[in-house]
């Protein structure tokens, strides 16, 4: 089930590449199922829940009978997510759950506690099966602490910045791109945020949630920093390709 999970939200994130980038065309039609499951290498059913995720996210439009077609995002839009940064999100989630962990630390009880740790077990889980970017495991271990708080609007703010992460397409990449890495030591900073809590120490508890975020925004800089290299090379090598007199020299 789980294997499953990760098909069909890799075809879904390629696709939003595409959409973004232009391949797929707002206003266009998608190319059949058959031809798009030729083309992710996949089943039918992998690519009919990859549309229904398009369809929830308003990027594409079914039409009975007609196809589907690519909407215009930033048209259709309401909530202007698409317009966040990564590293907005991030900023913003560590200024925020650093305080509701500091305050989580004087608030969670004996059942909650048990359940951060049974969170922690299946993050652990999640990693060995090479599910940790796909998994439920985070999430649910930030809702529980946000849950602690005891304050209603806190649990809310949360609870929106977590759709953001999965909903807003450039986010969730990039989230996508870092949770692939050091799965140990992701694991890890949470434990130290459990820690703290256990202890009751609200102080500990910020500090550990500011590290764990301040970790992520160095992947985030890191992986961005690479892509935009990849991208450099990738504009030389087309001008390389494009402006080359090499025909000529070897007509010579």
């Amino acid at each position: 089930m789980a294997g499953g999970k990760r098909l069909y939200r890799n075809v879904l994130n390629k696709m939003l590449d595409l959409i973004d980038r232009g391949e797929f065309p707002a206003g266009g039609r998608l190319p059949p199922e058959r031809e798009l499951a030729e083309r992710f290498d996949v089943s039918r059913p992998t690519i009919r829940e990859a549309i229904i995720a398009l369809e929830t996210l308003d990027r594409v439009e079914v039409k009975t009978g007609s196809g589907i077609y690519v909407l215009d995002h930033h048209l259709n839009s309401g909530n202007g997510i698409e317009h966040i940064s990564p590293f907005e999100l991030t900023e913003s989630r560590a200024l925020i759950e650093g305080e509701a962990a500091a305050l989580a630390a004087s608030h969670i009880n004996a059942a909650e506690l048990q359940e951060l740790e049974d969170s922690l077990y299946e993050m652990a889980q999640e990693n060995e099966d090479g599910e940790l970017a796909e998994g439920d495991a985070d999430k649910k271990f930030h809702h529980i602490i946000a849950q602690a708080t005891r304050n209603a609007m806190l649990v809310t703010i949360i609870e929106h910045m977590w759709h953001v992460r999965n909903n807003a397409p450039i986010v969730a990449r990039a989230y996508k791109a870092i949770c692939d890495q050091d799965g140990l030591k992701r694991v890890e900073e949470h434990r130290e945020i459990y820690q703290a809590l256990v202890n009751r120490d609200p102080g500990a508890a910020r500090a550990a949630m500011h590290q764990h975020f301040a970790l992520i925004l160095n992947k985030l800089i890191a992986t961005s920093e690479a892509e935009q290299v990849e991208e450099a090379r990738r504009k030389a090598a087309e001008v390389r390709k494009r402006f080359s007199l090499e025909h000529l020299v070897k007509q010579a």
